[in-house]
């Protein structure tokens, strides 16, 4: 029933919203140049890695020793949109339709973190990850990485349709709201914090 739901529910956005994902593709290509999408790898369900997609949100300006600038240097005023509102995840709604993520799950991280999870946070992986999930309405990038984790297993745990509704609908308002939104050092933000457990000791990520 859910992956019926998931196929259908993200087919009907997908033809619903084709006007906005044209206009998005052509902002893009414009401003911040080509690819479009933005294609990385990231752990699915049993932990097997895809390719998740997602509109381009920074631009390849690089120093004069030909070095990447830092993120923040290279999010475009386009691209701060686009993370802030969300429409920059889009087209990991054809990673719905694919199979390889559903509307409601943890969020797909990257393969590289595979190895540090505890033999409890693995459990995340148990289903596929989502587009949404319970710690994106319950904090966003706010949360410490612990917390997301836990939440993660959470949803695992006590997952049911009814679950899976009210967090689509507290997404909704996330988004209309722009609630516990990072839209540049989430990601860096995420990896400190890991590295940072892979030190912790007993309990923490090895």
């Amino acid at each position: 029933m859910k992956r019926t739901f998931d196929i259908l529910a993200a087919s009907l956005v997908l033809i619903i919203l084709f006007p906005v994902y044209a206009l998005i593709a052509l902002l893009v290509r414009w401003k911040l140049g080509s690819p479009v999408l933005f294609r990385q790898e990231r752990a699915g369900v049993n932990g097997k890695p895809f390719m998740m997609y997602k509109f381009r949100s920074m631009t390849n300006d690089r120093d004069e020793q030909g070095k990447l600038l830092s993120d923040h240097e290279r999010v475009h005023a386009l691209g701060r949109f686009l993370r802030s509102s969300s429409l920059d995840e889009l087209p990991e709604l054809w990673n719905v339709i694919r199979g390889e993520m559903s509307l409601v799950g943890p969020r797909p991280l990257f393969v590289a973190y595979l190895p540090y999870y505890t033999e409890i946070e693995a459990r995340r992986h148990e289903v596929r990850p989502g587009l949404t999930g319970l710690a994106q309405v319950s904090g966003r990038n706010s949360l410490q990485w612990d917390e997301r984790l836990a939440m993660d297993v959470q949803y695992v745990q006590e997952r049911s349709w009814w679950m899976d509704t009210k967090i689509l609908f507290a997404t909704v308002l996330k988004v209309i709201t722009k609630q516990d939104v990072d839209v540049v050092t989430g990601g860096n933000r995420r990896l400190d914090d890991l590295r940072r457990k892979s030190s912790s000791g007993p309990g923490g990520v090895k």
